[in-house]
């Protein structure tokens, strides 16, 4: 989590987003490939209900689930027995929880998908749909909900970039690796369904890596904000009591 990564984001971020700003039939064009591609049932985006595919994008699902549960294991486990040690560290517990809350839980599928009204592909009038196209950038599209902008699958895969970021020195850029190459996959396999525009994957990778670089820097690197191990543990346990007591005080009030 250096600034070489965070000048890589904006830098995609700058080009895609006035590239594609400028010229949004862009985003028409590389999804009119696989519109184009129609099965016996004269189905278009036939790709979509690919068996292969399909399955594809469900390990691409369960990767994120499998990443984060030691961490919610670990936090449950201690708030149930506070005096117990943590499983894994706190940090990291706090890291993982708070970066897969923030992107694809708050950004992605709360607030941008929500009242982004951005229509899929599958959707437009270009694509047989009964709604407008508009650019990235435009909010005011037909989409009632769950909408195109930004991705939601795109950015559960690229938040294995914050377990990546974890990893030992001389395992961390293998982890990167597989973290980007599985946020690509994801991204690919959401463009060829119609599910998504192109634009719609760059921004749910680029903004969710800004999210887990501004939480690592808060948790990890800036000196101001960093916290400890110790110190996480310590409150945790206090969390613990406190409802804990609550509890037993509702219990002697009945």
């Amino acid at each position: 989590m250096n600034r070489t990564g965070l000048t890589v984001a904006l830098g995609i971020a700058a080009v895609v987003g006035v590239l594609f700003g400028l010229y949004p039939q862009l985003d028409l064009r590389i999804s009119q490939r696989f519109y184009e591609v129609v099965d016996s049932a004269h189905n278009v985006f036939a790709l979509r209900i690919n068996p292969a595919l399909m399955l594809a994008r469900e390990i691409g699902l369960w990767v994120e689930t499998v990443l984060i549960l030691p961490a919610i294991a670990a936090l449950v486990l201690k708030l149930l027995l506070p005096q117990r040690k943590l499983l894994m560290s706190g940090r990291a517990i706090i890291f993982l929880i708070a970066t897969l809350t923030l992107a694809p839980g708050l950004m992605a599928n709360v607030a941008l998908k929500s009242y982004w009204g951005r229509p899929r592909p599958i959707d437009v009038a270009q694509f047989g749909g009964d709604q407008h196209f508009v650019a990235w950038w435009d909010p005011r599209g037909d989409c009632p909900g769950n909408c195109a902008f930004v991705s939601g699958d795109v950015s559960g895969a690229f938040w294995t970039i914050a377990p990546a970021a974890l990893a030992p020195p001389q395992w961390r850029a293998l982890a990167y690796g597989a973290a980007l190459a599985l946020g690509v996959g994801v991204a690919a396999l959401r463009i060829m369904a119609g599910a998504h525009f192109f634009s719609d994957a760059v921004f749910a990778g680029v903004f969710t890596f800004l999210i887990i670089w501004m939480v690592h820097g808060l948790i990890y690197r800036w000196s101001y904000t960093r916290l400890t191990d110790d110190g996480v543990e310590s409150a945790l346990e206090r969390v613990s009591l406190s409802i804990t007591a609550i509890f037993k005080g509702r219990k002697s009030e009945l």
